[in-house]
């Protein structure tokens, strides 16, 4: 057998064995500590951050001070745990018969907490506490949760409990309310940076600074993948490590070309900022991660213009940090919003095409076209320099206005009901005249017949009588009308053939021409109508609709409406917040 030892990786290696080893915490440590040297130690921690800040090593440093009794074995609870005892080294190797670990994401069940529950009446076999660390505690359902109310809030002694969660949320507040909670920070970029260059240094491994702040911003203040990504990048470039390598490494484009994107995208350049994605990704880079670098800068340039001070981001190298203020200063921040819009968009698509440089092109030529369009502020200055000013009193309508394409409508009037005929039959039966008369009879107003429309359920040309029939005259049998503009051609005959199969019965619908009576649709609809009417005499919709000819007022909605709507709303919202005093 080999004499080397097994190789251990550097997540493992230099995972922290004391609270002065754990980084990025201080607050949690302080705490910690003070509590100790008071003696006050609670029955139940839980600590809660995202992965990798270190919530089970900082339960196992707690276990250790705990069970502690130096190396003289007379040593009682410390925050600094020695780390030469034999409780010290049988919980660093995770062996020690009085600390037990669990999984709640493998242990969910409340069987698995009766087993807890059991056994902490009896004391530990050779420790000072008996300790359970229970992670991902999340996980337990809520039976689980419930069967362990009653110990977690009056444990034996010798019992503590430390719980460890990546989702807060989810333990229920029963349980939060027993325990004392620790959240662990994200580590900062600085820290971060300073930890790794001392792994990189106690590993004998050179590796850029560039290439440490890659590797920090791609952690996200986990400092175990932060630590699992340089021992993968040491061993990418053989003991010394660029920023070119470990950009390689994690399929990233390079941070200058991506800003060149983002400047060609901005700037309306499809040809240019199709050739440069294409030229990363003929390099290596995956079309997936050049998007999310671009979402990256398109959010630090909208930050840095919010805030400048955020430019001093340690991951960030200088030249970067230059151009990022530059184009922060030059930017709006509705392009730029706008565009992180189309970015998470275009990231779904690219996720779901079955091709993803296919996506990502189509991504870009879509988002360099829309950054050629001008915003609705410059539209608007652009149109009232270009009309002359509004009337006086009663010139403009009021509310907001807004178009939309309109759809071709054939124009003109329809040709008489090629079926229809006087009230009299025309075979001078008197008998068969009374009886039509007497089934007509039952339609004695024009009304009458838009119901029978309606009961028929024949919506199109129950919308068109509405809408295009302007009535001239009408007895049972007979209705005379004259369209009303963008009336179908064929409508009267369309009306007489179905008031024929419905009555059975002839009907004749006559056009004639100069009638100008209200339309249904106009009379039950005047207000809305006048209110359209106003708004297109306004200059600036006029110039709106000469600037798009095929568009059209759809709605205008008043000012008191859209302040009614908002305070209905913003209502709604103040009814459905929580109350804390309601019971679940």
């Amino acid at each position: 057998m080999s004499d080397n030892p097994a190789y251990q990786v550097l997540a493992r290696k230099y995972r922290p064995e004391t609270f002065a080893d754990l980084v990025g915490q201080e607050a949690m440590v302080r705490t910690l500590k003070n509590a100790f040297a008071a003696d006050r130690i609670a029955q139940a921690f839980i600590m809660t951050g995202i992965r990798g800040t270190g919530k089970t090593t900082t339960a196992r440093i707690i276990a250790k001070g705990l069970n502690c009794i130096g190396p003289d074995g007379e040593g009682g609870p410390t925050t600094e745990p020695c780390g030469q005892c034999e409780h010290c080294r049988a919980i660093m190797e995770g062996r020690h018969v009085d600390v037990l670990e669990m999984d709640a994401a493998s242990n969910t069940s409340v069987n698995d907490v009766r087993e807890i529950i059991d056994s902490v009446h009896y004391r530990a076999a050779s420790a000072r506490y008996k300790i359970y660390i229970i992670d991902e505690v999340h996980m337990l359902s809520t039976s689980a949760f419930n069967a362990l109310l009653k110990t977690l809030e009056e444990p034996p002694a010798h019992v503590k409990f430390i719980f460890a969660t990546t989702e807060i949320r989810r333990v229920p507040v029963t349980v939060l309310s027993r325990c004392q909670r620790f959240d662990l920070r994200r580590i900062e970029p600085e820290t971060m940076i300073g930890l790794l260059r001392r792994i990189a240094e106690r590993e004998n491994a050179e590796i850029e600074d560039s290439a440490l702040a890659l590797i920090t911003r791609a952690a996200e203040g986990s400092a175990r993948d932060a630590t699992s990504l340089l021992d993968q990048a040491i061993s990418h470039g053989a003991g010394a490590t660029s920023a070119e390598q470990v950009r390689g490494m994690l399929g990233l484009a390079d941070r200058g070309r991506v800003m060149d994107l983002f400047e060609m995208v901005m700037r309306g350049d499809a040809a240019g900022a199709l050739e440069e994605i294409g030229a990363q990704y003929a390099d290596g880079a995956d079309p997936m991660a050049v998007l999310r670098d671009l979402a990256e800068v398109t959010h630090w340039v909208s930050v840095v213009k919010i805030t400048p001070d955020a430019a001093e981001d340690p991951t960030v190298a200088p030249e970067e940090r230059e151009r990022g203020l530059a184009m922060a200063q030059s930017l709006g921040m509705r392009p730029l919003t706008r565009l992180w819009q189309m970015l998470l968009k275009a990231l779904d698509e690219v996720a779901q095409a079955p091709n993803a440089m296919m996506a990502a092109e189509m991504a870009v030529i879509r988002m360099t076209h829309v950054a050629e369009l001008p915003s609705p502020e410059e539209l608007v200055r652009k149109l009232q320099s270009e009309t002359p000013p509004a009337p006086g009193p009663g010139g403009g309508g009021s509310g907001v206005a807004t178009g939309g394409a309109a759809g071709a409508i054939a124009q003109g009037g329809g040709a008489p009901a090629g079926g229809g005929g006087g009230a009299r039959a025309q075979d001078g039966s008197a008998v068969r005249a009374v009886a039509e008369d007497a089934a007509l009879a039952r339609y004695p107003t024009f009304a009458h017949v838009v119901e029978l429309i309606r009961a028929n359920r024949d919506a199109k040309l129950l919308i068109e009588v509405e809408t295009y029939v302007r009535l001239a005259a009408y007895q049972p049998g007979r209705i005379e009308f004259t369209p009303a503009d963008g009336a179908p051609r064929d409508l009267a005959q369309r009306i007489g053939t179905a008031l024929s199969r419905w009555t059975g019965n002839r009907w004749a619908v006559i056009l004639v021409n100069g009638c100008e009576a209200e339309t249904i649709y106009e009379r039950d609809h005047a207000e809305e109508i006048a209110r359209v009417e106003a708004a297109r005499a306004h200059p600036l919709v006029q110039a709106v609709m000469d600037a798009f000819p095929k568009a059209a007022i759809r709605k205008v909605t008043p000012p008191e409406e859209i302040a009614a709507e908002a305070e209905a709303e913003a209502l709604a919202e103040v009814e459905d917040e929580w109350d804390p005093f309601e019971e679940d």
